[in-house]
């Protein structure tokens, strides 16, 4: 075979390639194929211009769930009346979000059609994260600060303050709007322990515990890391007491606020005495066994002995001799003259 042919072949594109094939096919194969895609695109054609909003697919059966909130019922009769005008094999999901657009509480839904009349509608809420207060309004807010009037709270949750009105749908305050994200982050076991979210020069965002450390966040940033950071810490027996834990580095979180380790005091050597690391008291014991091995007695007790100065000094019954002012010093011995 010459190199000529060889590169011809390979020249060829893939769709002279395909009609190559489909001219070697027979007569009656070509037919049977032609007959085969008219069949398809007719059966195309009804199911996109007949039978997909047919009413023998409509919805007649629509079950609507996860609704708690005190718009339960106008929100199961919104997403109703909107899914009547839908089929099985069309359901119109910007409809139903239309229907239910008026009720801050429904963050999405999930929609499942049952074949051939039944609608199922699962509703995903948004869950109070905090309760804001501005003046002597108080409204519960989901975690990106959307404002959840009318939503059944449900035990304990902290409070956020907000400078000015609180708004509509959201919080106006983007200050406010980053304390409900901190509240909104934490584990539903410590969001109830938290008594209020607040925001500081110094410190940045700031969760205050019932009964507990405060919580440095600094930043809205990595919420996750950092409660999941507080939540080891929390855990720790060793960390108990603790007055603040700083956060802001979650891989190394900060503990402060516990008491300093104080070192037991060793009673002098040969004393009989030793102190009691609870309370400090002297009590009698064999206070050599605080002296280090690796010393030798008189270096021991030379360096454990207590001052001349805290010692009563001795009083003898016979005058000490005066001492020469002229020979004291002198570094060649002091001699008394009586």
């Amino acid at each position: 075979m010459s190199a000529a042919t060889v590169a011809g072949r390979r020249r060829v594109s893939p769709r002279r390639a395909a009609a190559r094939a489909v001219r070697r096919l027979s007569p009656r194969l070509k037919r049977r194929l032609i007959a085969l895609a008219v069949a398809c695109l007719a059966l195309a054609a009804g199911y996109q211009f007949w039978l997909r909003d047919s009413s023998l697919v409509a919805v007649e059966h629509v079950e609507v769930t996860g609704v708690t909130s005190s718009d339960a019922a106008r929100v199961r009769a919104a997403i109703t009346s909107a899914a009547r005008d839908m089929t099985t094999l069309h359901v119109d999901r910007e409809a139903l979000d239309r229907a239910v657009a008026g009720y801050p509480v429904v963050r999405q839904l999930e929609v499942a059609p049952d074949f051939p009349h039944g609608l199922n509608v699962h509703v995903i809420e948004y869950q109070p994260a905090a309760i804001a207060e501005s003046g002597s309004s108080h409204v519960p807010v989901a975690g990106d600060g959307t404002i959840l009037r009318g939503v059944v709270v449900k035990g304990s949750l902290p409070t956020v303050e907000v400078e000015g009105a609180l708004g509509t749908e959201f919080l106006l305050d983007r200050t406010a709007r980053g304390a409900a994200a901190v509240a909104g982050g934490a584990p539903a076991v410590l969001r109830a322990r938290i008594e209020n979210v607040q925001r500081r020069s110094a410190d940045g965002y700031v969760a205050e515990l019932r009964d507990g450390p405060e919580l440095i966040f600094g930043a809205a940033t990595r919420l996750r890391a950092k409660w999941a950071a507080a939540a080891r810490v929390l855990a720790d027996l060793e960390a108990r007491g603790a007055t603040y834990v700083d956060l802001r580095i979650p891989s190394r979180p900060a503990v402060g606020g516990l008491a300093a380790t104080t070192v037991t005091p060793v009673a002098p050597a040969g004393s009989g005495l030793a102190t009691t690391p609870e309370t400090g008291a002297v009590t009698p014991d064999s206070a050599q066994s605080a002296v280090p091995n690796s010393l030798p007695t008189d270096t021991a007790t030379a360096e454990t002995t207590p001052p001349a100065e805290a010692t009563a000094p001795s009083v003898s019954e016979t005058p000490a001799a005066p001492v020469d002012p002229l020979t004291a010093g002198s570094g060649g011995g002091a001699t008394a003259t009586p």
